[in-house]
């Protein structure tokens, strides 16, 4: 086995791990809140609270790496998230379980940046497209598999264990990172850590964080639309400030890169709004058509295999076709799949439900391995730590956004009275088709032939 190989596969067991945490406390919800007396709030951020930490420690990635090293980092990274969970499994109140959560974010926030930085080092443009691939279907397995594993973990174990499911995997990525990484070699780096930049930087992710998550709560959506707002313009001043100074906490001036906007901004467009629609989909299934939550949630089968068949196809058709081609195609059948979900009735829900799902499946996922490729085509090794840690940062608001939009369309369009519930969530779906529009306006900012050619010289 080769060493990017290797290095490649400890990036995505800590990605898998990261991802896994992520989806798989949802299904403990019921026991967490009987045991620990947990209200539907604090529950809320036994998610977030993961989210937040993850959120907060991805703008220090790059610097911390370069003053220990990335194997370094990556060790303790494992420790301090393997430490917080069993903290988490030990919680005798909710409160600490959040405080736990938040610290195993901060652990595992720097697993994704640092792996994918050292990774994509070892890897020319035009390979990275399948290395992509495969990145994405590690992200297709978890949201398919933690559910079901999750549910059996809490019927038969408890609540607990379903945290501590992930010692083993964490266990196995400590000792190949250990066995596998070359020594870090010592750098003496006269870069100072940007303080102002770093408090800056944390205050606008909490704000805009905290405020994204509260908005959808009965009767905080004013307080959560000042935070949301002061968190912008604490981002904006950040933002300003990085551009001048000479050594910013993170290189915002990548996001001048074309090719590198463009597939963040699809990111927030495809993915981003699939997460809210889904969730939305979800509740429509269930308390507007009575379907069994078991049925609800197997249809993430259906959606994972039509996933794996669209980032199967960008591996293989990137190089030659190009990512425009890729993104108007996922596009339209993700809208194509979001429209089709008010055809679903209680009669005819296996059938349209495959389909759908299998159509949001498809779209999204060609859209946002795509978008995983493109990214990084023109970004310099030497600044492929800063373009990861901004590239996850966007992922993790990406589904903060998506949530929030779309829960508060569907607040909105609930609260007319001429609609019915029915309606509501209909009218919704059709909206979220039609949004399908704007990532189909950002093709236009690509130019096909000349990324093709920039991959054909990399052979």
């Amino acid at each position: 086995m080769s060493y990017r190989v290797r290095v490649a596969s400890i990036y995505l067991l800590g990605f898998f791990i990261d991802l896994v945490n992520m989806f798989i406390a949802n299904v403990a919800y019921p026991n967490i809140a009987s045991q620990l007396n947990a209200s539907i709030s604090q529950l809320a951020w036994v998610s977030n609270g993961y989210i937040l930490g993850l959120t907060l420690v991805i703008p220090l990635s790059r610097w911390l790496a370069q003053k220990w090293g990335p194997k370094r980092i990556f060790l303790c990274s494992l420790i301090i998230f393997m430490v917080a969970t069993i903290g988490i499994a030990s919680a005798n109140n909710v409160e600490r379980l959040i405080l736990w959560r938040v610290l195993q974010g901060l652990g595992g926030g720097l697993l994704i940046p640092v792996g994918q930085t050292l990774t994509y080092a070892l890897y020319r443009r035009d390979e990275r497209a399948k290395l992509s691939s495969i990145i994405m279907l590690v992200a297709l397995m978890a949201p398919a598999l933690s559910p079901f594993i999750g549910g059996v973990v809490v019927e038969n174990m408890g609540w607990r264990w379903v945290f501590l499911a992930s010692i083993p995997l964490a266990s196995i990525a400590l000792i190949f990172a250990a066995c596998w990484l070359e020594s870090d070699v010592k750098i003496h780096s006269t870069e100072q850590l940007d303080v102002t930049g770093l408090v800056t930087a944390c205050l606008a992710l909490g704000l805009i964080l905290v405020g994204l998550t509260q908005m959808g709560k009965q009767g905080q959506l004013t307080e959560s639309v000042i935070l949301l707002i002061l968190g912008l313009w604490v981002l904006s001043r950040y933002i300003r400030r990085s551009m001048l100074i000479r050594q910013p906490l993170l290189n915002l001036r990548l996001i001048r890169d074309p090719m590198f906007q463009t597939a963040m901004l699809m990111y927030q467009s495809v993915p981003g709004v699939f997460t809210g629609v889904s969730l939305v989909a979800m509740l429509y299934l269930q308390n507007q058509l009575g379907i069994h939550a078991t049925q609800v949630g197997a249809m993430m089968f259906p959606w994972a295999i039509a996933s794996l068949v669209a980032i199967s196809l960008t591996g293989k058709k990137f190089n030659t076709l190009g990512p425009r081609t890729l993104f108007i195609i996922g596009s339209i059948v993700q809208g194509i799949g979001f429209g089709l979900l008010t055809l679903i009735t209680r009669e005819y829900y296996l059938l349209w439900a495959i389909v759908t799902y299998s159509l949001m499946g498809f779209g999204g996922s060609l859209c946002s391995s795509t978008a995983q490729s493109l990214a990084f085509i023109y970004i310099k090794d030497d600044e492929l730590a800063d373009a990861s840690g901004i590239w996850n940062i966007n992922r993790q608001l990406s589904f903060c956004f998506g949530v929030t939009l779309i829960s508060l369309l569907l607040e909105v369009l609930l609260n007319i009275s001429c609609i019915s519930q029915k309606q509501a969530y209909r009218l919704c779906f059709i909206l979220a088709a039609l949004s399908s529009a704007i990532p189909l306006s950002l093709c236009l900012r690509i130019n096909p032939r000349a990324i093709i050619d920039t991959l054909n010289k990399e052979k």
